[in-house]
This record gives structure tokens, C-alpha cells and sequence, in this order.
């Protein structure tokens, strides 16, 4: 029988306010907007501080200055101090993308013959770098158990382990991880909980809840425009530090560095993420409760059918809803493709596209693409149904118009009738 955690966590603080602190300082110039600071190497006053630097004893953080942008630069620096803001946690580090993230953790964590248990619902290329990839290369072993089985993630624990791994919110089943019991069982046997957030800025704050280290695809809801690929890996200032180190860390000498440029272009993005998160969970909030209303086979978070809804409503932020993804399995691939060409070529709804968190709607059948990576076997274990579409809910245009567009497709494919049921407002109307 499942363990379940019952000690009740006091509702997490809204990350933006102390990220409202960290983001009120003047660019190097006075103006309001942080400098880019382009330089790839930095200069010291004295031979003695170039010295100190190379051996650790001097750095940004150590009363020292800068080195060389692979290992700190100021523009990525301050964008990291943000994403630790709005993690709530004591230090951060942006990353090339969201795979150099994870990767670069579990590197630091994890050394030969050591062992990962991982959620079995993740996103494919955390799958293949688990499963091929770190096996192969370095001999890291992951063994993949249903995360919502306490027991099963317990029992999976070894002598080697030295890492629990999850997604808050599992992509692309929806399954939240239960982080407070998680870290309750890593903690009791030395490990450290790493949390994948990035299906849930805001939303959920996994620091607060328990987790050790919070990893970040801002390519998706950060970013927000689907123009920047990174990453960020939010900890203690100690691993940090260590991710950086001049001898082993393993950021600083396998170089997934962020490039300037991009580390101020997400930082305008920072300031209007509270607004974007709030609204992609209210538009998929209500199309999730019109399309469950038709009778349709309907995942979201904020219905009271799904199974971890009580367990979210509990541990969310309220002020952002309950994100902005939902699924909806159409059943064949066949009928999930043709729903998406539909929607996509005859009434502009959005994008059959990979990734998500853009301003426009995007859509994707998770098992042929960003799931593809895992086998026919584990796709099965974990849900992943052939005709699941994965839906990231976009606001552009109006509300309505949108919910017209989607509910002409399935009326066109057969799925719903003419005459709408309760709560499909709209559906009796064309497309525009």
C-alpha cells in the first residue's frame, strides 16, 4: 500500500514578491534595464587577484571580480540571481538549455557506478540521457519507477543512489510528484531530490516544498516567445559553486554556457511571466471544463477528476491557476493528426510544434514526438497513450474565438454533435 506524506507544509509564498526585490536595481549606466556585458574575459587590477581567481580563493562571490565568461559573467549572473528569486532558493545558474541543466546536475551529483531513481513519466530527452546516454558514457544507472508509488520509489533506492529525480508536473501525463513526501524519502536516505519545474513557474515551488534542486527549461514559460533556447539550475550557493569550480565542476568544464545576449532578452521577459502564466492557466482551465463537459477524454490538473487535483490544489500558488498544458487523447494517432492539421491549416487555433509555454497555442501527439525517445514498453507504463495530444494553450486572439475554433475541428471529425452540451459555450457556432 502507498505511503502517503501527512504532514501538512504552509502554503508557498508568491514567488514574485521576492523576486519583485531582487529585479530593483539600476543597469550599470542608470538605466532601467541591467547591461549586457559582452566580454569574454575580464580584467584584473593586480597579478596577484588573476592568481587568486584561478585558484578559487577570489570570485564575484568571494570579493574578487569577474574571470572569464564560461565560468561567471554579469548579465547571465544577474538573470540567475532572478530565476534563484523566483525559485526561492539561495543561489542560481543559467545554462545553454534545459538539457545542460539536467545533465550538468547529475554529472555534479553523480559519479561512475552510482544510480538515479527517476519518475518513469518525463520528458523524452531526459529519458535517453538517463537510459542511453549516462549508462553508456559514465556508467550512471537510473532505474525508472511510477514516482506516485512511494513505496516502489523507496524500494528502487540502493547503496548507490545518490540522486531522486522528478518533473513537479509530469510531461506529458500530468501527474504531479508528490515533492514533501519525495524529499521526506530522499533526506532519510542521503539523497538529494532534484525537481524538473518547468511545466510550472510560479505555480509550484519545489524548494518550498522540500526539493534540494529546482532545473529549468526556459525555452519554454520563461522564455515565453520560443526564441531562446536555456536553461537554469537553481540550489544552494554551494552546489553552484561547485557546478563552477575551476577543477571539477561540471558547467565550468563541459561549457553549456549561456550567452549573454540571451540572458537579457529572458530578463525582460521575467517581469510579465506572473501575467503570461496567469492567463495560459485560465484559458486551459476552461477549455478543459467545456471539453470535459462534451464528454471527451480530458487531463488537466485544475478538473476535480484528476487524480492528483486535491494534492495541487493543496501545494499551488492560486494566484496562476493550474498551468497552462492539457491533454486530450483522441484515441489513434490517426485521429490525433488529423485534429491537429485541422486546427493548425483550416482554422489557425496554432502550431503543431514541439516545445511549449509560447504566446500561441501548440500541439503536439506526445508518443511520435517529444516521448518518442522512450521504448513501446515504457510509453505503456507510463500512459502515454498513441493518440495523446498535448496541448500548450496559448492567449492570442479572444477566448471564445479560440474555443470556436476547437470545438468546430472535433464537431467536423465526429467526435462531438451539433448541439453543444452544457458548458461548450460556443459550440454551435463556425470557426472564425
Amino acid at each position: 500500500m502507498n505511503a502517503r506524506h501527512v504532514v501538512k507544509h504552509p502554503k508557498p509564498k508568491n514567488p514574485v514578491e521576492t523576486l519583485a526585490n531582487t529585479r530593483h536595481e539600476f543597469g550599470e549606466h542608470g538605466g532601467v534595464n541591467m547591461s549586457i556585458e559582452a566580454s569574454t574575459t575580464f580584467t584584473a587590477m593586480h597579478p596577484d587577484i588573476l592568481a587568486d581567481m584561478f585558484h578559487g580563493d577570489k570570485g564575484p562571490d568571494k570579493g574578487g571580480c569577474y574571470l572569464y565568461g564560461r565560468h561567471f559573467n554579469p548579465t547571465v549572473y544577474n538573470l540567475s540571481r532572478q530565476l534563484a528569486a523566483l525559485e526561492g532558493t539561495e543561489a542560481a545558474y543559467c545554462t545553454a538549455s534545459g538539457m545542460a541543466a539536467i545533465a550538468g546536475t547529475l554529472f555534479q551529483l553523480c559519479g561512475t557506478g552510482d544510480h538515479i531513481v527517476s519518475a518513469n513519466t518525463i520528458y523524452g530527452g531526459t529519458y535517453a540521457l538517463l537510459q542511453d546516454f549516462l549508462p553508456a558514457k559514465a556508467g550512471i544507472t537510473t532505474t525508472l519507477v511510477d514516482i506516485n508509488n512511494l513505496a516502489a520509489v523507496e524500494t528502487a533506492i540502493t547503496p548507490r543512489t545518490r540522486v531522486i529525480y522528478a518533473e513537479s508536473i509530469a510531461n506529458p501525463t500530468l501527474r504531479l510528484a508528490d515533492i514533501p513526501a519525495l524529499a521526506d524519502i530522499a533526506h532519510r536516505h542521503g539523497l538529494k531530490l532534484v525537481i524538473d519545474n518547468t511545466f510550472s513557474p510560479l505555480i509550484l515551488s519545489p524548494k518550498q516544498l522540500g526539493a534540494d534542486i529546482v532545473v529549468h527549461s526556459m525555452t519554454k514559460f520563461i522564455g515565453g516567445a520560443s526564441d531562446h533556447i536555456a536553461g537554469a539550475i537553481c540550489a544552494d550557493k554551494g552546489f553552484i559553486l561547485q557546478l563552477m569550480d575551476l577543477h571539477t565542476g561540471a558547467l565550468m568544464l563541459l561549457g553549456p554556457t549561456m550567452d549573454p545576449q540571451v540572458a537579457f532578452n529572458i530578463n525582460l521577459r521575467i517581469a510579465h511571466l506572473p501575467l503570461r502564466m496567469a492567463e495560459h492557466g485560465r484559458r486551459a482551465q476552461l477549455f478543459a471544463e467545456r471539453l470535459k463537459d462534451l464528454g471527451l477524454a480530458i487531463n488537466y490538473p485544475g478538473l476535480s477528476e484528476h487524480p492528483d487535483h486535491e494534492r495541487m490544489s493543496e501545494l499551488h500558488c492560486p494566484e496562476y491557476g493550474y498551468g497552462g498544458i492539457l491533454t486530450l487523447d483522441m484515441g489513434t494517432e490517426e485521429l490525433a493528426n488529423q485534429l491537429m492539421d485541422m486546427l493548425q491549416n483550416d482554422y489557425r487555433f496554432g502550431y503543431m510544434a514541439v516545445s511549449l509555454g509560447y504566446f500561441d497555442t501548440l500541439m503536439s501527439c506526445s508518443g511520435s514526438t517529444t516521448s518518442s525517445e522512450m521504448t513501446e514498453e515504457d510509453k505503456a507504463a507510463a500512459h502515454i497513450s498513441p493518440g495523446l495530444v498535448r496541448m500548450s494553450v496559448g492567449f492570442t486572439g479572444t477566448t471564445e474565438q479560440r474555443w470556436r475554433q476547437l470545438y468546430s475541428a472535433l464537431e467536423r471529425l465526429g467526435v462531438v454533435k451539433a448541439a453543444a452540451k452544457p458548458g461548450a459555450k460556443g459550440g454551435q457556432r463556425r470557426a472564425s
